[in-house]
């Protein structure tokens, strides 16, 4: 039985048919026997959203601790729903946000750093038999405050869990369709790579 990281990004969770489709291949993996840390994102467009309500109050805030209070409460949601649905399919699950892990970072807001993470409420969980879902892009300050991770900080968290946790795998998923030359967002000309090497990824 492995130890498994599994993150999982805002547009593989942006819709509730799409967090129904993570927890099945959740499901897969436990029925496999395999124990479960699944890192999670904010629903697609939430951290945008979440920013520009912030930004209505302050429009300087950036890197203050009552925004990253803000930003840090669409992970919450995405690990409330994955765990309802892992519930639906009758498995058990315990949600954790940065500060249950304890994820610990310093105090540079909106820009964080973990310096540790202490896995005993994962491994009491684990031990009950659940499946342990974990909200990415936050921690904690030794001073108790909510700490945000700056943005691709889900997959810093899955990362670093792994590493804390001594996983075999950490696996990050998202929802695309292949890896373009650069990013196809920005750049309209960007190609879809047929084949990549490991070291050109």
């Amino acid at each position: 039985m492995a130890l498994l990281v599994q993150k999982y990004g805002g547009t593989s969770i942006g819709t509730p048919e799409r967090i129904r489709a993570v927890a099945q291949r959740i499901q897969c993996s436990a029925n496999a026997g395999h124990q479960l840390v699944v890192v999670v994102s904010a629903m697609s467009g939430e951290t945008n959203r979440l920013l520009g309500l912030a930004q209505e109050f302050n429009p300087s805030s950036n890197g203050e601790r009552h925004q990253d209070i803000v930003l840090a409460a669409g992970e919450q949601v995405t690990v409330g729903l994955l765990c309802l649905a892992l519930e639906e399919l009758g498995l058990r699950a315990q949600g954790l946000l940065g500060w249950q892990v304890p994820i610990r970072t310093d105090q540079a807001f909106g820009k964080a750093r973990i310096n540790n993470i202490t896995g005993d409420a994962i491994a009491k969980a684990h031990h009950a038999g659940e499946i342990v879902v974990v909200a990415g892009f936050q921690g904690v300050s030794d001073d108790q405050q909510i700490t945000t991770l700056g943005r691709g900080g889900s997959d810093t968290s899955a990362v670093a869990l792994a590493a804390a946790l001594g996983a075999q795998e950490c696996q990050i998923y998202t929802d695309v369709d292949g890896v373009y030359t650069t990013d196809p967002r920005v750049v309209s000309k960007a190609r879809r790579l047929d084949q990549i090497t490991f070291e050109e990824m």
